[in-house]
């Protein structure tokens, strides 16, 4: 199986073009936990493959590395953006990619180089109802800027759904032990009946937010595009910053826009292709 890896600011997958790679028959979960082993696999966040769609002109299919199935993966939608114009699959610089969240629409920015630098996607409008979450909740119809207690402790969060759904925690400081500690709690609390994203963020100033993230089915990566969106909407929404910010991640920045005039939202960028190979462990059936 040919394979491609590449990085949203270090959110690492195995990317694999199902154009010239058919995978019908295949376990894809099994298949995403043993390539994304970074011991004895090829080593990565999860596998995502690049398919064909019969309502967008790509699709997208997303598994964590403990091979459950994302609705959405920001970063991963800017590296198949690059992935599909740099390898000649669209000679567009705009155009629509299939995922289980919705359809969403990236545009590439191609250096001196004429291959992609970085990707505007139009990642649409934040959910805030817990329905669309969805959060098992019946004595408000929205979570915004509530009081949640875990393990003793109390924070002020917002959840809401960027195709996929997340759990933002305002906090003094970002710090790793409450993210490793808190976010697996979090992330299977019985308040996410599908589980959740967790962000704990801190805003900076009016224009700049810190931002670490425990990715439902990943564990802490060092970038979630879907959660730098949900975590400038959630400091947007509460008045502590402007309707453009600059999410600081621990792989580097992302811009995040959240527009007025159309409600959706727009992350801008980069991805890099790392290497391509052929993986030549066993392909795991269906049963």
């Amino acid at each position: 199986m040919k394979f491609t890896k590449l990085h949203g600011l270090g959110n690492d997958y195995v990317y694999v073009n199902c154009f010239e790679e058919p995978l019908d028959g295949v376990d894809l979960p099994e298949l995403a936990r043993r390539v994304s082993d970074r011991h004895f696999g090829i080593g990565g966040d999860g596998l995502i493959l690049i398919m064909p769609s019969e309502k967008a002109d790509f699709r997208m299919r997303v598994f964590n590395n403990d091979g459950s199935e994302a609705k959405n993966c920001g970063n991963g939608l800017r590296c198949v953006s690059k992935y599909v114009y740099d390898h000649g699959l669209t000679d567009n610089r705009s155009f629509s990619i299939e995922t289980l969240g919705g359809i969403v629409f990236p545009v590439v920015h191609v250096g001196d180089d004429g291959k992609v630098a970085t990707v505007t996607i139009d990642m649409g409008e934040p959910r805030f109802n817990c329905a669309d979450i969805p959060m098992a909740i019946e004595t408000t119809p929205q979570f915004i800027e509530q009081l949640f207690e875990v393990e003793g402790r109390a924070f002020t969060m917002t959840s809401l759904s960027m195709g996929n759904p997340h759990a933002i925690l305002f906090v003094d400081e970002v710090r790793g032990e409450d993210v490793h500690k808190l976010g697996p709690i979090i992330e299977h609390h019985p308040l996410f009946p599908e589980r959740t994203n967790v962000e704990f963020i801190k805003v900076l100033d009016p224009k700049h937010i810190q931002f670490r993230v425990w990715e439902r089915g990943s564990g802490e990566t060092l970038a979630c595009g879907t959660g730098a969106c949900a975590a400038a909407v959630a400091a947007i929404q509460s008045g502590q910053t402007e309707r453009s910010v600059t999410v600081h991640l621990l792989g580097g920045d992302l811009h995040i826009e959240w527009r007025e005039a159309d409600n959706h939202v727009y992350m801008t960028g980069s991805a890099t292709e790392v290497f391509s190979g052929v993986y030549g462990g066993e392909i795991p059936k269906l049963a």
